[in-house]
């Protein structure tokens, strides 16, 4: 068996007059993420973790955030381009352990949802991704309510060649 591990981390600003986009879920709350794509910071650090446990470089090598191509595009496409990846290079996802760093809104009863979407897109049950959330008491930018971010733990398998 050939297992590898990969971690992924992103970050985004949140500013009015944008949509909250976690998990492939559009989150009601007053402020949104800002970023070239539609900002899904947990879908990005599911992404870099993937293509790093694969060794295939990270989420700006792909999807680099100064390419017209990439301008708001659905972060569900790059996540489903990143398992095609994998896919590619005979890697199978085993499980996907995330959180989402946030001071409002709380997204607790969204966790359901993001994990059925992310599911679907990635083509795995359900129950191989946790997510959680958490808060940062208050303290630095997450605090401030000017950013949120996410971090993602994934472990992969690569599929042994047939003979």
């Amino acid at each position: 068996m050939n297992y590898r591990t990969g971690i992924g981390y992103d970050i985004h600003r949140l500013e009015k007059g944008y949509d909250l986009n976690l998990g492939g879920v559009v989150i009601l709350h007053h402020k949104g993420t800002v970023g070239h794509s539609d900002g899904d910071v947990l879908i990005h650090a599911i992404c870099d973790a993937l293509l790093g446990a694969a060794n295939l470089h990270d989420i700006g090598y792909h999807f680099p955030d100064n390419s017209p191509e990439f301008k708001n595009i659905d972060s569900k496409i790059l996540l489903n381009r990143t398992v095609r990846m994998l896919t590619e290079n005979n890697y199978s996802i085993v499980n996907i352990d995330s959180t989402i760093c946030l001071e409002h809104p709380r997204v607790k009863d969204s966790i359901p949802v993001m994990k059925e979407t992310l599911a679907t897109v990635m083509d795995i049950e359900s129950e191989r991704i946790s997510i959680k959330a958490t808060t940062s008491e208050k303290l630095g930018y997450i605090g401030n309510e000017e950013g949120l971010a996410a971090y993602a733990i994934v472990l992969i398998e690569k599929k042994e060649k047939q003979a």
